[in-house]
């Protein structure tokens, strides 16, 4: 899956997220971090670029899919220090999913 993970997701998520073969693009490496973007603005670039934002932002992320869910997906997370465990959540509930697209998946501590 391709993915956009947001300036404040811990990045050895990111990179386990990649060793099971996801595309993740974060806001640093897309050149937008330190510019306080607005949520709003992070979750267009996403589905301009068909990424799915994955974000600890729960609650303003959310939001912004109850308001219009017309996104490439949304991934909200709670925090999570067992980095390998909460990535592979996120792994089984993406990949079984055949679209991200509209989609709100939430992935919770056990």
């Amino acid at each position: 899956m391709k993915l956009y993970a947001d300036e404040q997701y811990p990045y050895p998520i990111v990179k386990c997220l990649r060793n099971l073969g996801h595309d993740v693009l974060t806001v640093q490496e897309a050149g937008k971090a330190n510019q306080r973007i607005p949520d709003d603005e992070v979750l267009a670039f996403a589905t301009e670029n068909e990424r799915a934002v994955i974000t600890q932002n729960r609650k303003d992320f959310i939001k912004l899919h109850r308001m219009n869910s017309n996104h490439a997906g949304i991934i909200a997370c709670t925090e999570d220090r067992d980095w390998d465990a909460i990535a592979q959540r996120i792994h089984v509930a993406i990949t079984e999913a055949e679209s991200l697209h509209g989609k709100l998946i939430r992935i919770v501590r056990p």
